[in-house]
């Protein structure tokens, strides 16, 4: 009996269990919707947006928060996912 190695991917369809990266995406999109529906006066929504006025280093930029959730609402989403994101009845049945 030969051993066959398995790929990720062919583990991941055979459990079927989400893979460690989309696992993150799906938390950070999740807070970030959390952080969106409060109120404009919270601590945590003022920190979202917050801009610290300093320099950035040199070199490659290093991905904002900001950057990291717009390209997780793209690639999980799809186009709208802001107002996705307000409409949180919408989503549940």
């Amino acid at each position: 009996m030969a051993y066959k190695g398995l790929t990720n991917k062919e583990i991941y369809v055979r459990v079927k269990n989400p893979t460690i990266t989309e696992t993150v995406r799906l938390n950070r999109l999740r807070r970030f919707g959390h952080v969106q529906r409060m109120e404009e006066n919270r601590i945590p929504k003022s920190v979202l947006y917050m801009n610290l006025g300093t320099t950035r280093l040199r070199g490659r930029p290093r991905n904002r928060r900001q950057d990291e959730v717009r390209d997780d609402g793209r690639i999980v989403g799809g186009e709208g996912w802001q107002e996705k994101v307000h409409n949180r009845n919408g989503r549940r049945s």
